[in-house]
């Protein structure tokens, strides 16, 4: 499932099998940066812009999640399939 919320283009992912499921950090972060994935209380998300954020970044993606003034603003939609993948050796996000 996913869901499109808390910031524009701010993807939730879930629900997550019960290994990966997290607790938020006790105290948030002022800025996450735009690409974070990241995991919290059983779901995954990717910060689309630089963020506050509590949630524990576990990795990042070269994408851009959400652009303002494209057609499509949004890189994903509700109901849409994500399948995360290493990036290959050297690449950095």
């Amino acid at each position: 499932m996913l869901v499109i919320g808390f910031a524009p283009g701010f993807p939730y992912i879930g629900p997550l099998q019960p290994v990966l499921t997290v607790p938020r950090l006790p105290t948030p972060r002022a800025a996450v940066p735009a690409g974070s994935v990241a995991l919290a209380a059983g779901l995954t998300g990717i910060y689309p812009t630089r963020l506050p954020g509590g949630w524990q970044v576990v990795g990042r993606t070269p994408l851009r999640l959400f652009e303002p003034h494209a057609p499509r603003p949004a890189l994903l939609a509700p109901g849409d399939r994500v399948r995360f993948e290493p990036l290959p050796e050297g690449v950095v996000p």
